[in-house]
Order: C-alpha cells, then sequence, then structure tokens
C-alpha cells in the first residue's frame, strides 16, 4: 500500500476488544482530524462520513480484534453513498474466520488473500533483498535460520533479523554468523525457535 496508494492509505490497529468509540476516535487520528474530536456519536459519524467523502485505503490490522459492533461500525461507513473508502482487513489466527463469521461484512469482501509462510527458494529471494544485513549472507546460513528459526514466516524473518542487529552492534561484528544466529534465537520465543 505504500507504493500503490502512499497518500490514501491510513492504519489502524487494536491489541484488545475495541469499542465503537474507541474506533471513532482511532479512524479521527487516523484521517488526521483537526480540532477536537466530536463528543456526541451522531456529530462524529457525520464528521468521519465526510472525510471520508475523499478516497482512502483504511488498512485494519490485527481485524480479529474487532467486535461484531465495530465491523458494523465499518460497514456502514463504506455503505455510505458518498463514501470513496477501500477497507483492509489484515490479521493473525482468527481473523479469517471472524470475517467470515459476519454475513453483512463477509458478503461485501471482494478479494481473500491468505499469506502462507515462504518456500526456501522464495526466503533465499526476499531475505537478502530485505535487510542490508542479509545481503551478502551465505544462503547455505539463510537456509539453516530458516530451517531452524524463521520457518519461512516473514514476521519471524523480521524478529530475527532486530535481535541480529543488535547483536551485531553491541559485538561489534560486521557480518551475521552461526554463534550470531544462535545468540538470536535465545532471544525469541520458545515456539518461534522450536
Amino acid at each position: 500500500m505504500r507504493e500503490l496508494a502512499p497518500k490514501l492509505t491510513r492504519r489502524i490497529q487494536f491489541r484488545a476488544r475495541p469499542s465503537r468509540r474507541d474506533l471513532r476516535h482511532e479512524l479521527f487520528h487516523a484521517l488526521g482530524l483537526q480540532g477536537r474530536s466530536p463528543s456526541h456519536a451522531i456529530e462524529f459519524d457525520r464528521m468521519l462520513r465526510g472525510a471520508l467523502e475523499e478516497a482512502h485505503v483504511l488498512v485494519c490490522d490485527e481485524a480479529q480484534w474487532l467486535s461484531k459492533m465495530c465491523f458494523e461500525y465499518l460497514r456502514y461507513l463504506w455503505d455510505d453513498a458518498d463514501s470513496d473508502l477501500t477497507i483492509v482487513f489484515t490479521g493473525g489466527n482468527g481473523c479469517f474466520e471472524m470475517l467470515q463469521s459476519e454475513p453483512m461484512l463477509e458478503s461485501r469482501v471482494y478479494a481473500w488473500q491468505e499469506i502462507d509462510r515462504m518456500p526456501l527458494d522464495e526466503v533465499l529471494a526476499v531475505v537478502p533483498a530485505f535487510h542490508p544485513i542479509w545481503a551478502d549472507s551465505d544462503p547455505d546460513l539463510i537456509a539453516l535460520c530458516d530451517q531452524e528459526a524463521a520457518h519461512g514466516n516473514f514476521r519471524a524473518w523480521a524478529k530475527i533479523t532486530h535481535h541480529l542487529t543488535v547483536g551485531m552492534k553491541e559485538s561489534g561484528r560486521q557480518s551475521v554468523d552461526e554463534e550470531l544466529l544462535r545468540w538470536a534465537y535465545s532471544k525469541l520465543s520458545h515456539r518461534l525457535a522450536a
């Protein structure tokens, strides 16, 4: 979305079950609306609908945390005849099931996309381009890391890379080696490293 619609894309994310009020406030900030947020729901809705007459792509990360009321509210904003809103729901475990459990929302989903684990050949192509620490790394080392810890999961690669950059800075190393990899693995949760 950063490449396709950088000026139109707004991201919202929740770590717990938000209320409709929480969602309104998050949208207020994500859309960059000025002034104080309205205190009454009807005024708030009018303001948000007005802002959404301009094209926006709303990326709702961790959508599995949204309640039925929040999904209904997003559907209400999307259904507005004057709205030029695209919504992208993303999330982890339970997201697909949550979205499918809401028939009025599910019927409006134009495309479902599941992100599978990367096969090794894709890992060997993507990871060196992902971060400079991997650019000149031995492909066998990358394959070892994938087999032992990352398992084709891009989020795992991001975590491992973060720990490695810290480890390289602290140790003064200029490149990744097996010893540093094992140290990075120790920083991961048991479930991911297993």
